[in-house]
């Protein structure tokens, strides 16, 4: 059910104590819960350890001297484990019916969920008459569903294989979604700092990528890589003036994908450069005509010898007699050269008259803890039409900050 409380004292025999082990009978405090509420089978456990499954798959093992001939395909059982009575119906991966002294995989669904762990035992007994026919190992709590004719690797792996190989199997079959740590331990019945171990060696190896506290398989990894790289590949052959894809339109590539994942296996493609907001491969380079970087060195001329009171883009689009379209092409790819820093979508100063403006604004905070807008007009020398745009560019990218109508340097300028 997934209720969260709090453990407000432990007692065993009368005695209170701070900790119990494994193997003491304890009774517990639970904050905001009433004994009424509790029923037989619920388990405590550690936030986000144990999930309820109303399916897990396992090995079944039938009883030899049960007195019926077999138990069929999709059968109903009465299936025992810990404290939990339930019922459920078999699925059995590689026949239709079991003999007694049989073996195999299974899986059983459950009319309602059940807190268990891999590697906790079970027995089952017939749905009727009640009889107990057999039992075996829960090997995976959080199983997918398999075609009728597909293999039983991974189930091998779960039941004989080594911590390592688990991982690595149950990551596989994660996907692109990976797996928590702490699902991973609840499911793996392993503790935590075994788990980490293990997933460092991998990681290591480079046969998995953690991402905060989620685990994801190379293949996950790499089919996630290879998509990015060919969405970017093909931007760049479609818009090759422009200095990259910006970062949101390559998340609606993925939008089903949670945000914070994204972001952390973006950084990870090594062969990506990213430069605020806008995303390229390391290898692209912006390739001009002779005469596009003509053009470029002119804006250049106009915007430093503008100085402060710098033409709209529209206007410096007429001066030097190219659309507008063409200019905007041409200002982005000079930002992301650095050779122009973009006030607004219509405001751009060259970089050289950016770094003269920070550096007057240092100095005149030297002397003085605020500053008004006519006090940076006159730094600048500039009007007020071309001041206030200014400092809310300041404000956008926290050089300074806004307290009522005036500023206050925020932090120390690059």
């Amino acid at each position: 059910r997934g209720t969260k409380t709090r453990i407000r004292g432990l007692h065993s025999h009368g005695r209170p104590l701070d900790i119990v082990y494994a193997g003491q009978r304890v009774a517990m405090n639970l904050q905001g819960i009433e004994k009424e509420e509790l029923r037989r089978g619920d388990v405590i456990s550690l936030p986000d350890k144990i999930r309820p499954t109303s399916a897990i798959d396992a090995r079944i093992e039938l009883l030899k001297d049960i007195p019926l001939s077999g138990l069929k395909n999709r059968s109903l059982v009465h299936f025992h484990t810990g404290t939990s009575e339930l019922t459920g119906r078999i699925i059995i991966y590689d026949r239709e019916e079991l003999k007694p002294g049989d073996s195999a995989y299974c899986q059983f669904r459950f009319r309602e969920p059940v807190a268990v762990m891999s590697g906790d035992r079970y027995v089952i007994r017939r749905f009727s008459p009640l009889l107990t026919i057999g039992g075996g190992e829960i090997l995976d709590t959080s199983p997918r569903r398999r075609k009728k004719k597909e293999g039983d690797d991974d189930l091998r792996v779960f039941e004989k294989g080594g911590l390592k190989e688990k991982l690595l199997m149950k990551t596989f079959h994660a996907g692109i979604n990976g797996i928590t740590l702490p699902a991973l331990e609840g499911w793996i019945n392993a503790e935590l700092p075994v788990i980490k171990d293990s997933v460092k060696q991998l990681a290591e190896k480079g046969e998995v990528t953690q991402i905060d506290n989620r685990l994801l398989h190379k293949q996950a990894f790499e089919a996630f890589s290879g998509k990015v790289l060919s969405t970017v590949k093909a931007f760049h052959q479609k818009n090759p003036l422009s200095p990259g894809i910006p970062k949101e339109d390559l998340r609606a590539v993925f939008k089903w994908l949670d945000q914070r994942l994204f972001e952390g296996l973006l950084l990870n493609v090594k062969e990506l450069t990213f430069d605020r907001g806008i995303i390229r491969l390391k290898t692209f380079k912006i390739s001009l005509s002779g005469d596009k970087e003509l053009l470029k060195e002119k804006i250049l001329r106009n915007l430093e010898r503008a100085s402060f009171n710098p033409p709209a883009k529209d206007e410096l689009a007429k001066s030097i007699s190219i659309p507008s379209k063409e200019l905007g092409e041409l200002l982005k790819i000079m930002a992301s050269e650095v050779s122009v820093v973009r006030i607004n979508d219509a405001l751009y100063i060259s970089s050289a008259n950016h770094k003269k403006m920070i550096n007057g604004l240092k100095g005149f905070f030297k002397n003085k803890p605020e500053m008004t807008v006519g006090e940076f007009r006159d730094i600048l020398g500039t009007s007020r039409k071309y001041a206030v745009p200014f400092l809310e560019y300041l404000d956008s990218n926290r050089i300074t900050l806004r307290v009522g109508d005036v500023r206050k340097l925020l932090m120390k300028p690059d």
